[in-house]
């Protein structure tokens, strides 16, 4: 492996991480299982490159108005989250992610099957950034996900959402308002995935429908699963374990799948909580090397 190929494995499982740090406060946080969230990767992605190859905006331009589509998507997909069970939410989102592959591959205006190509890797003050340049870019945005995650995990906003998660009834009763938190969520989550489909856009160069098939979303929602609901940690954890491991596999390449899919199956069923959900297998060693830290941290300030 050149230096080079493992940059840009880091930068798209960074572009994913900050997906699933948007995932989990939809599902992690409000119980609102998502399979159709490869439609909002798309709509940030589509847009992105949309804006750059069509309308000539510069991607430092483009980038938020594709995160305010997505968002906007995501808060009109959030409305029948208040009327539906969370059964037919989740064959809601799965139907949403069969219509954005539609319309994506059946209308010439978004590139149709042959997709939407020339998708340039931006510039900075005028000069183009390489292969080293955009993953500080992508790790600066995960970053800044990173801590508008924790932040938000610090808020009155996640409780009310996991009280709303856990019993909708009682949430309202103690005055909560759960439509609002809720069409909050999918409102946050979409933000994010948007904020990964643009990234991810250049990172690749190009795009096709099938880039955003279903199952993109099971990947996705495996990926939160795996690495722990509702902690932002987990999160980060599955979506680069998930998506470096089929990488260490590929010595195997004709069993590199199956191989693959067994680890994850037995995990996901020892383990399902995730690995650094609450009471994970490296739940216990995360709290320990927290708090041996804090531990070290007060004996020295005492020094």
């Amino acid at each position: 492996m050149t230096f080079g190929y493992i940059l840009s494995i880091c930068t798209f499982a960074s572009i994913y991480a900050i997906l699933i740090l948007g995932l989990n406060i939809l599902t992690g946080y409000t119980k609102q299982v998502s399979l159709g969230h490869a439609a909002f990767f798309a709509i940030g992605a589509y847009a992105q490159a949309l804006l750059v190859t069509k309308a000539g905006l510069t991607f430092w331009s483009a980038l938020p108005l594709s995160i305010v589509l997505s968002m906007a998507i995501g808060i009109v997909m959030g409305l029948p989250s208040l009327r539906v069970s969370d059964d037919f939410l989740v064959l809601t989102t799965i139907g949403l992610n069969f219509i954005v592959m539609g319309i994506t591959e059946y209308f010439d205006f978004f590139g149709g099957a042959m997709g939407i190509i020339g998708i340039n890797v931006p510039s900075f003050m005028g000069h183009p950034l390489g292969t080293t340049g955009y993953f500080v870019v992508t790790l600066i945005f995960l970053m800044l996900a990173i801590y508008i995650s924790y932040f938000f995990s610090k808020t009155w906003g996640r409780l009310a959402m996991e009280a709303t998660g856990e019993d909708e009834q009682a949430a309202q009763a103690l005055g909560i308002n759960t439509a609002l938190y809720k069409i909050y969520a999918f409102a946050l989550s979409s933000a994010f995935t948007g904020l990964a489909g643009a990234l991810w856009a250049h990172s690749i160069g190009s795009l096709f429908p099938r880039n955003f098939s279903f199952e993109m979303s099971v990947l996705f929602l495996s990926m939160l699963v795996f690495g722990g609901l509702g902690t932002i940690r987990g999160a980060i954890f599955g979506a680069f374990f998930l998506y470096l491991l089929p990488e260490c596999f590929r010595f195997i390449e004709s069993y590199r799948m199956l191989v693959y899919g067994a680890l994850l199956t037995v995990i996901v069923i020892l383990q399902p909580n995730g690995m650094l959900g609450r009471g994970g297998l490296l739940d216990g060693c995360f709290f320990k090397l927290k708090k041996r830290g804090t531990e070290t941290q007060g004996i020295s300030k005492m020094g």
